[in-house]
């Protein structure tokens, strides 16, 4: 039975017959009632205590009239906007006088009995956490915020704080999340040796006990040559099958990722890092969580979109303009999406099972890397991670780095091999007769070539001798010109397409060179009249989503014939549905030749037959330079298509000539480029992290992959046990300038090791006339190295190498110490402290080694007359087994003796050469040190510690190094040595005098609109603030702002309004006003730098664009590319989404109408046709 209140059984109509059936209780006994008359109401019934049960005709008439119709029972305040638009009241003044309810603090819970369960009483409980809010708390505990707020937070969020629950809510106890591994490791440990009580006491004593978790290695690799065979057993329902039968690299990580951990995948492009993704998608949809996929492009997001959709169907996507079906279980964005989300809190976060990071090697970017490791620094730890990437050397490194911030085991599971092996030709051929000259530089296995290399020479020189001979000598350019270029590809392709290697990616690194390529080939035709008909149609339907006027557009004319013929370009400045286009026709076999520059190697998996290198150099935008080898190696990779072909084939060009095989070799077998470290401080980051009091930004500083070094907890806590384990120091009487004295020795050390390790003084006295003549045959000099403490030697031969010189010399030492490497003292510059000469105190020996300058620490003033061939005869001699125990020499006896009289006469020290005044060094670091250690020496005599009877035991040098060394990782580990803390406080600097923050550090309104922004933040709030943007039409308005999102240089001087460059001066002018406060505060970049990254090329097309005008037109009006100026047109867009943004907090409505308008005004036509992958 259910209540309605208020239900009322209306009139019974002329069809009613006046009965009605009523069911008396749950007996299943019926009543018929009779109506006296259709006018009268029933009268009360006497066979039901309570009269009637009520009913209801209609429910949804009910739930219509109460909830629809009357907006009474709405809240005034807290609604969300989805019943703004339903309801339509009154004006209610009062009701401005509201504050929302607060929380209940208690809540109802049942008791029950334990045995029977029945219900005895219920008690009032107290809840704990009911005001945490995303406005107040960083707790996954916190209530949800409005369901308009729940996929990209808001700003006003805070963000949750990257760790973990210990005890769940409702219960007492919690989990403790120490590594049980260790402490099991430790029982296990405990259990075994305690059966030998005697050994274990003797272990205790011999190792200071360390902190497990603190000597952990987080990174662990993989081994992926251990066969997997009970991979079935261990996981008998897999939540994903493929057809296929995976690699042992996909089923270890499929392991991995069952027991809930964290991966990093190194491997090369196709060798099927996606498995590993898919695995994680499906396991989060088993699970009933989310799975955020992020990449760094959004061309490369799109076809994730397609890919997963088909292959899971639940699945969304978040880029700057487009939101597809945002509450799938498995999200795909770009990662500065997921950053925004992170700091503004969105609700996502608390489902969020998996976050994938594909092709991470991106950290490498120094525009973007920074959202990487602000990404990784801000998930929150219940979040496993899984990293893709191309091969890396590092890979170890990073994942420890990543593991120790996340405080969790990061599985590296890196492999080599590719499934498609490669081999890479050179190839000289620039005519029909000479078209088959391909000759194999590295084959499958990696062995590199040089018959190959130098039979490419040869065929090359063979034909520029011919030509050299008419042209005098031969030029060595490298650039060739357009019609030698359109032979060597008309050649090169025709002899592929004989040996059927079609498809080709030609990588060309320059866009108006794969232009002119694609052009040149006129001649050519690649496709069958069956293909010809299919690209025919496919490129129709797709373009048929354009407006008829952008159909005809010339790039998309010019691109529609060379299609047909099987040719295609692919750069960024062809427009994006062009390029989906190629890139779909690629996949299905139908383009046969593509140019393109390096970003078709970038993430966009099109694997080819054959891939060609048009040159292997490139301008990076500083300069022209080679190939790097993880470059070269990404490019190289797409040759290949798994299953369809037993190799694939890379060739070189050589054009002008052949190139260096010292090039070719770094850029084939070179190491990749390893992951570095990006990290730089934005003001966003800042503000984002200054909004939230619990959230420091020299944390996110100490936790960047830039600061790596500082895991260094573990050496402290050793360091602080063997400073303990020290006896303590004696200070008193004689021995109280013991610390004085060894800080004198530090610096003396210090200075001696600039003077020795300094390449200059060895250079200076190598190069110096009078160095040479010093360290001739015959001269003493004091030794000192692993073997020798302070012990004399003369030399006997000098080697002729002048770059690495050597000195052979005879050595006095203990007997039983000749050996190289014997009882060595390794306390670095012993000799500092004790400056007495070596005296052996039993039998004297000697030993003839060659040294080098670094082991000669002083030369003496005396020389003396040898015979150096016969020492060193009969040494060598001496050194064979059958002629051990003969007596040195007669020659080798008179020098060990009067080296002995030597040391004995001077046993304090000797007369040593001075480096300035006899060795004639003149620069002045050599007579700066020189001077600083003569004084240094002179001082150590006259303390009064080193009298002491017990001195030698005091002046522990361990002692000394131990606490040097304790001090500076202190050090390290503190905020002072951050590398970046300067820069910090510069900018801290630059927002206070801006008024972002206040001395405080809290956020003011400016800032809060800055934090909105996310790229040229200061610039956008200046101008918000100064109200730049008011005076100007929506129109206007957006092609200012297209200042922000331009980056290229362009030619053409754009004619624009007057108010426009009022606009662009005033710009200018807010522009310089920052880059010189920068300036001001320390901020190494110049105001022209600054002002100089804002470019106005765009600002007549975007305003004509703005104005309605068609696109065929705006493209003539620049000699920028239709690609760069859709692309524009695109991020221009999100700006202005911001600006609307920013204004709302601001309060000022009429400039957000204004932004809207814009905004509106931009997006059409060609510009935001949806993508051909997400629709």
């Amino acid at each position: 039975c259910f209540s309605l209140r208020g239900a009322d059984v209306p009139p019974a109509g002329p069809a009613d017959l006046p009965l009605s059936l009523l069911e008396m209780g749950c007996s299943g006994r019926f009543e018929l009632i009779t109506h006296p008359s259709p006018e009268q109401p029933l009268p009360p019934q006497s066979t039901l205590p309570h009269g009637l049960p009520p009913t209801s005709l209609s429910l949804e008439r009910e739930v219509e009239k109460q909830f629809l119709q009357d907006a009474a029972w709405l809240p005034i305040h807290d609604t969300d906007f989805a019943f703004q638009k339903v309801t339509q009241r009154e004006v209610n003044v009062d009701s401005l006088i509201n504050c929302t309810p607060s929380a209940l603090h208690s809540g109802v819970s049942v008791v029950r009995d334990p045995t029977t369960g029945m219900l005895l009483d219920f008690t009032e409980v107290l809840l704990e956490n009911t005001g945490l809010s995303a406005k107040n708390s960083l707790s996954l505990q916190r209530q949800p915020g409005p369901p308009s707020e729940s996929l990209r937070g808001s700003n006003t969020n805070y963000p949750f704080r990257p760790d973990l629950l210990r005890v769940p809510p409702g219960l007492k106890v919690g989990m403790d999340f120490t590594d049980k591994d260790m402490v099991l490791l430790l029982c296990l440990q405990d259990v075994v040796s305690s059966s030998t009580p005697s050994e274990r006491g003797k272990d205790e004593k011999s190792k200071p006990k360390e902190n497990p978790v603190e000597n952990k290695n987080w990174a662990i690799p993989v081994n992926i040559n251990a066969p997997c065979d009970d991979f079935y057993k261990r996981i008998p329902n897999p939540a994903f099958k493929w057809p296929f039968e995976l690699d042992i690299f996909q089923k270890q990580a499929v392991l991995r990722l069952e027991a809930h951990d964290s991966v990093f995948v190194a491997a090369h492009t196709s060798a099927g890092k996606t498995v590993v993704a898919e695995y994680a998608i499906a396991l989060s949809q088993k699970h009933m969580t989310r799975t955020i996929y992020t990449s760094p492009i959004k061309a490369l997001s799109n076809q994730k979109f397609r890919d997963f959709k088909t292959t899971f169907g639940d699945v969304g996507l978040l880029t700057g303009d487009v939101q597809l079906s945002p509450e799938s279980s498995c999200l795909i964005m770009t990662t500065e999406i997921l950053r925004s989300m992170l700091y503004n809190g969105s609700e996502v976060i608390r489902d969020l099972e998996w976050v994938i990071f594909d092709e991470v090697h991106y950290i490498n970017d120094a525009e973007r890397g920074v959202v990487w490791e602000e990404v990784l620094i801000m998930l929150p730890d219940h979040v496993s991670i899984i990293l893709l990437s191309a091969t890396v050397p590092n890979a170890v490194e990073f994942s420890n780095w990543i593991g120790r911030i996340k405080k969790k085991n990061i599985y590296v599971i890196s492999t080599m091999k590719r499934p498609v092996p490669l081999e890479h030709y050179l190839y000289t051929g620039n005519s029909t007769k000479t078209q088959k000259e391909m000759f194999l530089l590295l084959d499958p296995t990696g062995n590199f070539l040089t018959k190959g290399y130098y039979a490419a020479v040869d065929a090359k020189k063979e034909r520029t001798s011919k030509h050299a001979q008419s042209f005098g000598t031969k030029s060595t350019s490298h650039n060739t010109t357009a019609s030698q270029d359109r032979s060597v590809w008309l050649t090169l392709l025709h002899f592929l397409s004989k040996r059927q290697q079609t498809p080709v990616v030609a990588f060309t690194f320059s866009r108006t060179r794969c232009d002119d390529n694609a052009r040149s080939l006129d001649s050519m035709d690649m496709t069958t009249s069956i293909e010809k008909a299919e690209i025919h149609s496919f490129f129709q339907k797709s373009v048929s989503r354009l407006r008829g006027g952008d159909r005809q557009l010339p790039q998309i004319l010019v691109m529609r014939d060379l299609l047909k013929r099987g040719i295609a370009v692919h750069h960024s400045g062809i427009l994006p549905i062009l390029k989906e286009v190629i890139e779909m026709l690629f996949s299905r076999g139908l383009v046969k030749v593509l140019f393109a520059t390096e970003t078709f190697a970038m993430g966009v998996n099109m694997p080819a037959r054959t891939v060609v290198f048009d040159s292997i150099r490139k301008h990076d935008g500083t300069g022209f330079r080679n190939l790097l080898p993880g470059e070269y190696i990404q490019m190289a990779g797409r040759a290949g298509r798994r299953g369809l072909d037993p190799t694939g084939t890379v060739i070189i060009l050589c054009k002008a000539g052949v190139h260096e095989m010292a090039d070719l070799h770094v850029m084939m077998l070179g190491k990749p480029t390893t992951l570095q470290s990006q990290f730089r401080l934005t003001y966003t980051m800042i503000l984002n992290l200054l909004r939230v009091e619990a959230l420091r930004v020299t944390d996110m500083m100490r936790r960047s992959f830039s600061e790596n070094h500082r895991d260094t907890q573990k050496r402290i806590s050793q360091l602080k046990q063997m400073v303990s384990s020290l006896p303590p120091l004696d200070t008193e009487g004689q021995l109280s300038d013991m610390l004085p004295y060894y800080h004198t020795v530090t610096e003396l050390r210090t200075t001696t090791e600039a003077l020795q390790v300094h390449a200059h003084i060895h250079r200076a006295i190598l190069e110096s006339v009078n160095g040479l003549k010093a360290l001739s045959v015959g001269r003493v000099v004091l030794v000192n190295n692993k073997q020798h403490l302070n012990a004399l030697g003369v030399i006997l031969q000098v080697s002729s190498d002048a770059v690495n010189r050597t000195f052979t010399a005879l050595v006095l030492c203990e007997k039983g110490n000749e050996e190289e490497g014997g009882k060595g003292n390794n306390t670095a510059f012993p000799h500092l402290f004790n400056i007495a000469l070596f005296i052996p105190e039993g039998p004297c020996s000697h030993t003839v080694q060659k040294l080098t300058l670094q082991d000669v620490s002083a030369i003496t003033v005396k020389t003396l007359k040898v015979i150096p061939d016969r020492i060193i005869d009969n040494y060598n001699k001496r050194q064979q087994p059958r002629f051990r125990l003969d007596p040195p020499g007669q020659a080798i006896s008179t020098a060990t003796q009067e080296l002995l009289r030597l040391a004995e006469a001077n046993p304090s020290s000797m007369a040593t050469l001075d480096p300035v005044n006899d060795l004639q060094l003149k620069s002045v670091e050599v007579v700066e040190d020189t001077m600083r250690r003569r004084v240094l020496q002179d001082s150590l005599r006259e303390f009064n510690c080193i009298h002491s009877p017990t001195f030698a035991e005091q002046v522990c040098v361990e002692r000394m190094k131990v606490q040097e060394e304790l001090d500076r990782l202190l050090f390290l580990v503190s905020d002072q040595s951050l590398s970046l803390l300067p820069e910090y406080h510069q900018r801290i600097k630059v927002l206070q005098s801006l008024q972002y923050v206040d001395s405080s550090g809290a956020v003011q309104l400016k800032g809060r609109v800055a934090c909105q922004i996310s790229s040229h933040e200061l610039l956008l709030t200046e101008l918000l603030f100064e109200n730049v943007l008011s005076p100007l039409a929506p129109e206007e308005s957006a092609a200012l702002l297209s200042c922000l999102v331009f980056t290229q240089k362009t030619q053409v001087e754009p004619h624009i309004t007057s108010t426009l460059q009022e606009g662009i001066d005033r710009v200018l002018s807010v522009a310089k006003r920052i880059g010189e406060l920068q300036r001001e505060c320390g901020i190494p970049q110049t105001a022209e730098e600054f002002v100089g990254q804002f470019k106005f090329g765009l600002t007549e097309v975007v305003y004509c664009w703005a104005r309605g005008m068609p696109f065929a037109e705006i493209a003539q009006l620049t000699d920028v590319q239709e690609g760069t100026v859709v692309r524009c047109i695109q991020r221009l867009d999100e700006v202005l989404k911001e600006v609307r943004q920013a204004a709302r907090i601001v309060g000022d409505s009429v400039l957000g109408s204004k932004m809207e308008k814009a905004s509106l005004a931009i997006r059409r036509d060609i510009v935001f046709t949806a993508s051909l992958y997400t629709h």
